[in-house]
């Protein structure tokens, strides 16, 4: 790699946060296989291997940070989190934040094409940029880099998970199948101002009471209605003979 080569890569290592103790990691994770083959001269290695390593470590280190951040998650719930985080379209949109195509190492045909501005591409890229960290500097290095990088994207996929209105849905399911209104209360709160935990409990007469946790009241709510709606499904039909709400 020569100078050139060092000096324009230095300027995506800005942008990511993260000085290579060996830029050729980050220099492979650049290369698509049009220009190694168009190049085999070079004897350069594309980023494929790479991106199939990134996609492992990404998909470990997300894994581990929803099973920390939330301990309450169904494995469904955190998969979906997951599933949201971890696919062609906020990664592509991750790396053109980054402006990881002005980096990119592309045949002709396909720097023609548009491959600069392609999802598909820019995501593989992005997997291949987080195996050469990786490989640069170990796990923890990664995870430390992933965290900083996703943590908008956890934070995204979370609400597109929990604030699914379920709120609504309990309401509307009570009042026709119970005829009540569902009740919540805040139980109590803890931890510090700047990451406080809330616990709210949600009634639906005498049938169903749960409780959930949450960073604020409407999460909580969320998370509380979730589990009720669940807790519901679990009862006897409403015409499968017995009245639930007698005694």
């Amino acid at each position: 790699m020569n100078r050139e080569r060092l000096e324009q890569i230095a300027g995506l290592e800005e942008a990511l946060g993260y000085k290579f103790r060996d830029p050729s990691f980050l220099d492979c994770a650049l290369t698509h296989r049009s220009f190694a083959n168009e190049n085999p001269d070079l004897k350069m290695q594309d980023n494929e291997r790479l991106e199939f390593l990134g996609d492992a470590v990404l998909t470990l280190c997300i894994t581990d940070m929803l099973v920390k951040k939330f301990p309450e998650c169904s494995e469904g719930d955190l998969s979906k989190i997951r599933s949201s985080i971890v696919n062609e379209r906020p990664l592509a949109g991750l790396a053109r934040e980054l402006r990881i195509g002005d980096y990119l190492l592309l045949g002709r045909g396909e720097d023609i094409s548009g491959g600069r501005s392609k999802s598909s591409l820019l995501a593989n890229a992005l997997e291949a940029i987080i195996a050469a960290v990786y490989c640069d500097t170990g796990f923890a290095g990664a995870f430390d880099f992933i965290g900083k990088r996703f943590h908008p994207l956890l934070e995204t996929g979370a609400a597109a998970v929990f604030y699914q209105d379920y709120k609504t849905s309990l309401q509307e399911t009570t009042q026709n199948r119970f005829r009540v209104i569902p009740r919540y209360s805040v139980i109590r709160e803890f931890g510090p101002d700047h990451d406080k935990v809330f616990q709210v409990r949600v009634a639906v007469g005498e049938v169903v009471s749960t409780a959930g946790l949450g960073r604020n009241k409407k999460e909580a709510e969320q998370r509380a209605a979730k589990k009720a709606l669940e807790a519901i499904e679990k009862l006897a039909p409403p015409n499968g003979g017995e009245d639930v709400t007698s005694g």
